[in-house]
């Protein structure tokens, strides 16, 4: 049978008062100290047939971590309202006759700020799906344009999936390294002026940019991005709450190889066992 020992982490090692009160935690860095103590700003852009999971899947913990933290959240769309993840019409291929997936369910974000009203952000996510490539046919760079405007003031910039590709496009991956979803590499990689697009990896961190593969990895980066805000408590007792193991390596990327993306590295093991975050065998 195996045993797994417990890291020392959690609220055992310091201080944790919620709403606004001084948090000290044994181990931090002082930037994670900082972190601690003050409110940051959380941006989360929307656009019609948004994937659900690039969303919800970082939101969850990012939600989970404001139990202890002080942040603020905008959801930022177009126009204020209900957003759809259900896919657009777009097309597959030229010549092709559109793809009409109105057929499927609608799951919904109410939008509460517009790309005019959003207000100053310390943190912007940028989630993939069908819908940004709906947008590109359409040439609407609504979304792109937003990036490049708010990147210089952000702090941090990231994108799961496909939500590379509007990172691309808007510039901001210029001269970096990045990653995506690993079913799409082909048409992804063709975005952007100099950007190193990198074929193994679960997510990437450039700088201030980080970048996930596809759709579930960005759940990964979500909590490597966490754990370099504010170190490993709470945030490893709130990962066995809501019963999530999360990768820690980020170039382990079994998918590149599934996907035949040129450059994948094929050396290492598909299979990857995980354990619970802060526990070790």
């Amino acid at each position: 049978m195996k045993t797994f020992c417990r890291s020392l982490h959690g609220l055992a090692l310091g201080t944790l008062l919620i709403a606004g009160q001084l948090v000290t935690v044994q181990g931090q860095t002082e930037a994670q100290k900082a972190n601690a103590n003050r409110t940051l700003s959380v941006g989360y852009i929307l656009f019609p047939g948004f994937e659900p999971l690039d969303v919800f899947g970082p939101l969850e913990m990012i939600f989970s971590m404001s139990y202890y933290m002080n942040m603020t959240l905008a959801t930022i769309a177009e126009t204020v309202g209900p957003v759809s993840a259900r896919p657009p019409l777009h097309y597959m291929a030229p010549n092709e006759p559109p793809m009409d997936l109105s057929y499927m369910i609608n799951p919904q974000v109410v939008a509460t700020h517009t790309f005019e009203t959003a207000p100053k952000l310390d943190i912007l996510l940028v989630p993939g799906g069908t819908g940004n490539v709906a947008l590109e046919q359409k040439n609407d760079t609504k979304v792109e344009d937003f990036v490049r405007e708010r990147y210089p003031e952000l702090e941090y910039l990231l994108s799961v999936c496909t939500g590379a590709i509007t990172l691309a496009r808007s510039g901001v991956l210029e001269g970096r390294r990045a990653t995506s979803n690993k079913g799409a590499w082909a048409q992804t990689a063709t975005h952007g002026k100099n950007v190193t697009w990198v074929p193994s990896a679960r997510w990437v961190v450039d700088g201030n940019v980080w970048t996930s593969s596809g759709v579930a990895a960005g759940m990964d980066m979500a909590y490597a991005f966490l754990r370099e805000l504010y170190g490993d408590s709470p945030l490893n007792t709130l990962m066995s709450n809501v019963e999530y193991a999360p990768h820690t390596d980020a170039s382990w990327d079994p998918f590149s190889v599934v996907h035949n993306v040129p450059g994948a590295n094929k050396t290492r093991s598909l299979v990857d066992c995980v354990g619970p975050a802060g526990f070790t065998e």
